[in-house]
């Protein structure tokens, strides 16, 4: 696994001990997600949760984003995210929080966020839950874009309900990103 473009390009990144810890998005996928958002990363202010290696929110730091907050409760992850974030030399524009997800989005303190990068456990229903508690998050808001990786067979009909609109989705041969908006009222 590596940094894919930007300031950080082909800097190898580790990742945590233990397949069961974290499942690193693939470099295809991830580099079809960044041509995807490529506009909006420069001088983004991005939430990585779940972040495992923190690899998402490192690409999205090569590539200019101003501040990542990278969220997960792992022991190792952690660990493995401050390495990645010293070793890319990403440290003063990172914010690393060893909380679980929903208790990480209450500890980030900024007026608005423009990405929220979500690849959480597959088939155990986090999503609801962190769409729940960014629905009363001031920072996230109609301009906010939040992405989903997961199971292309999971349902999200839920979406509406918390007040979300799906705007895209993106399959691969078995995962997906979804793209999703804050309604406005």
């Amino acid at each position: 696994m590596r940094v894919i473009a930007g300031e950080c390009r082909s800097v190898p990144l580790k990742t945590p001990a233990g397949e069961d810890i974290t499942r690193p998005t693939q470099d295809i996928i991830k580099e079809t997600l960044f041509n995807i958002i490529q506009g909006d990363v420069a001088g983004s202010i991005m939430i990585d949760l779940f972040a495992g290696s923190g690899q998402m929110g490192i690409e999205a730091l090569s590539r200019g984003a101003t501040r990542v907050y990278f969220i997960d409760n792992g022991k190792e992850p952690i660990k493995c995210i401050n390495d990645n974030i010293a070793k890319t030399k990403m440290t003063e524009k990172s914010v690393v929080l060893k909380q679980d997800a929903v208790a990480g989005l209450a500890s980030v303190n900024e007026k608005h966020v423009d990405i929220i990068y979500m690849d959480a456990p597959y088939k155990m229903g986090y999503e609801k839950n962190v769409l729940a508690q960014l629905s009363k998050m001031k920072y996230c808001d109609e301009d906010t874009m939040i992405i989903i990786e997961a199971d292309k067979k999971d349902d999200f009909g839920y979406t509406e309900d918390l007040g979300f609109e799906i705007v895209r989705r993106k399959e691969y041969k078995g995962n997906m990103h979804l793209f999703l908006r804050k309604i406005s009222n």
